[in-house]
């Protein structure tokens, strides 16, 4: 006997056009409905008036009224239900906190440039809310959940990972296809030109634009593109060009897709992020040959039985397209694979995650385990100049502890003693040139080991925590938009008279786990930051940048964002201390003068606003004039002032000329490129 409802769908779905979003709700409403009617149970599914009726008896519908859309659910469904309520599609009703919501992604947050305005000031509202409401919140991938925990108040251990599933792509008949679609196959056999398939909407972190970089390689190879889906409202349209070989159908039914999916040669998914991407287990599961971006949820929904790629590098897409028209044996691997791999998501499983939270939002939730994806090929890169024993000491724990072993470690000297005893270690490769950390930086730059994907510079005297380079892979694994990373400053030395090695080890080993926090925009904090070096390109450091480090790393960072686009961010996961040793720094005149002209010269460059530049040189000057009379014992305050005022008698004359810091007399310590001390 069926029990009376103890829990509610929001419906809201229903009424709205299929989107991914929508295809996933309802999958899993009809998933739930087949383990209620198992169990005798039942829920109620609620709607708008113009909801269509899914027919399912055990979730009922029932249309509410009044109104529609996000009135509807703001204030028709909470005044109505009064009991438990799963929301499906990313959003839901603010007054109700006795509620399970599915936020599929963090998309409007970090691709903002695919939607509207408009949906970006309603998302970026209502979201951050919602999961400070919500009983329980869940996601799709554990990418996403990651992406989520950065951008929405939320630990990343709350967020359960309810993830598609695959089965409804069996029920699809191709024989009822479209003649649109049919006649178009039948004439690509006719031609004997096999075909790709590439789904999605026309949103730029869709990725639509590769189509167009590699349609006409593909021509060559005697194969077509069929492009599939349609525009939504709340996306903002990519540009494709016109290409002979690039066919747009628009929106398709599910036979449609089965069709397409069952005769093409492959599906191409080159999307820039992903909460999930449903399209790629729909293939799969029809034993379609899958090519995916390798960023994002792309690697874990596409585990071992897809080939992948960056979305940047069309040459890579062509070469995986045509080894598989070469290859049906590759092909046939792939589908093998693909069917058999797909069976860890179902919805079934899915569904009966959504009850569990539904009887009780706080149940542990048994979910596809992550694939580990192969990380980005990672190179530190260390400057270094008279301080061996420190560098020496960092280096040989980095190597030694890493859980995340580097493709190569480059220390960047001008003599090769500045290295100490690391010239006798195999895993390290020693480099000279100038003198100067931007020059030294760029010598290491010039050495990077072909296949590099993200360089990591590291000051030689910091101490990085076991994980620093495994999270600083998953960020740049998950998030193709960044294109630098600063981590988290468990303890800086440069703030005090400095942190002994065996105390940064005590400070590393008893610092809890930090919530996980994410800022950008971030300038980089030099001690500890990484690049993704498709975005460096032959960008290099601002050599005449030669002191006041910090600087120099923000404007190199300025420079790429300028150039390239995508974001530099701060997040908490890759950590470690900075022993800020004093040893071998400049003396403060040095420095005074790189805080008045360096930040006026970055403001000309423009990396740096007038704002900025005014702000930095105000607190630099604020804190030199303010302790002068009781100045730090590990800081020169005197030689700053005198610096100081140098640097402003020079912009008085119109000289803004940042490496006359370095020809400045030395009237204390020996002289480096290492500067007497960093602010932030």
């Amino acid at each position: 006997m069926t029990t009376a409802p103890r829990f509610a769908v929001n419906g809201r779905f229903l009424a709205a056009n299929a989107t991914g979003v929508q295809r996933y709700a309802l999958n899993v409403v009809r998933a739930m409905e087949a383990a209620l009617a198992a169990r005798g149970e039942s829920g109620l599914l609620l709607a708008p008036a113009a909801a269509a009726d899914p027919g399912l008896a055990h979730l009922p519908l029932r249309r509410l009224g009044p109104l529609s859309g996000h009135a509807w659910e703001q204030l028709t469904l909470p005044a109505r239900w009064s009991g438990p309520l799963v929301n499906l599609g990313n959003t839901a009703p603010l007054a109700r906190p006795e509620q399970i919501v599915c936020i599929h992604d963090a998309n409007v947050f970090i691709a903002p440039d695919s939607y509207s305005r408009a949906f970006r000031a309603l998302y970026g509202a209502l979201q951050p809310a919602i999961a400070r409401r919500a009983a329980r919140v869940a996601t799709v991938s554990h990418a996403a959940a990651r992406q989520i925990a950065n951008h929405l108040p939320l630990r990343l251990a709350d967020i359960a990972v309810l993830p598609n599933g695959h089965e409804h792509a069996l029920g699809w008949n191709p024989a009822a296809a479209s003649t649109t679609v049919t006649t178009l196959i039948d004439a690509f056999a006719a031609a004997e030109r096999p075909f790709v398939l590439v789904l999605g909407s026309r949103a730029r972190h869709k990725n639509l634009r590769l189509v167009t970089d590699l349609a006409p390689a593909l021509d060559e190879l005697g194969i077509d593109i069929v492009v599939a889906g349609g525009g939504a409202g709340i996306f903002a349209g990519e540009n494709m060009q016109d290409r002979p070989n690039v066919h747009l159908l628009g929106r398709v039914s599910d036979d449609d897709l089965a069709c397409l999916f069952d005769r093409a040669l492959c599906l191409m998914f080159p999307s820039l992020t992903e909460g999930f991407g449903l399209p790629i287990v729909e293939a799969m599961a029809r034993g379609c040959p899958v090519i995916a971006s390798d960023c994002a949820s792309m690697p874990e929904v596409c585990g071992p039985a897809a080939l992948l790629a960056a979305p940047d590098d069309a040459a890579a897409w062509v070469a995986h397209v045509r080894a598989l028209a070469a290859s049906p044996m590759l092909a046939g691997d792939l589908a093998g694979a693909g069917r058999q791999w797909v069976g860890r998501f179902s919805w079934a499983d899915t569904a009966a995650g959504y009850l569990a939270l539904a009887a009780d939002p706080a149940a542990a939730i048994a979910t596809t385990p992550p694939f580990t994806a192969r990380p980005p090929a990672m190179t530190v890169a260390v400057a270094t100049r008279g301080r061996p024993a420190v560098v020496a000491a960092t280096v040989r724990h980095l190597i030694a502890t890493q859980t995340l072993k580097p493709r190569a470690v480059i220390v960047s000297c001008v003599d090769r003693l500045d290295a100490g005893d690391l010239v006798d270690c195999p895993d390290v490769t020693i480099v000279t040139g100038p003198p100067g950390l931007a020059a030294q930086r760029n010598t290491a730059l010039a050495n990077l080991p072909e296949g590099t994907e993200v360089v990591v510079f590291f000051d030689d005297d910091f101490v990085a925590d076991a994980n620093w380079l495994a999270a600083a892979a998953e960020v740049f694994r998950d998030d193709v938009g960044v294109v630098g990373l600063t981590g988290h400053v468990i303890a800086d030395g440069i703030k005090g008279p400095g942190i002994a090695f065996e105390d940064a080890l005590a400070l590393i080993a008893a610092a809890p786990s930090p919530p996980r926090r994410w800022i950008e925009p971030f300038s980089p904090y030099g001690c500890n930051m990484a690049f993704r070096v498709s975005a460096i390109g032959d960008s290099r450091f601002d050599e005449r940048l030669v002191l006041y480090g910090w600087l120099e790393d923000r404007d190199f960072a300025a420079a790429l964002v300028r150039r390239q686009g995508g974001r530099c961010v701060k997040s908490t996961g890759p950590a470690g201390v900075h022993l800020g040793t004093k040893g071998g720094r400049v003396t403060g005149d040095r420095l005074g003068y790189s805080q008045i002209v360096n930040p006026l010269y970055m403001q000309r460059k423009g990396t740096m606003t007038l704002s900025e530049a005014a702000g930095q040189i105000f607190r630099n000057v604020a804190s030199n004039f303010g302790l002068l009379l009781r100045p730090e014992p590990f800081i020169d305050r005197r030689g700053r002032v005198r610096g100081n005022l140098l640097g402003f008698a020079d912009v008085l004359r119109g000289e803004l000329k940042p490496e006359r810091a370095a020809a400045l007399a030395s009237t204390g310590a020996a002289s480096s490129h290492q500067p007497e001390g960093k602010i932030r």
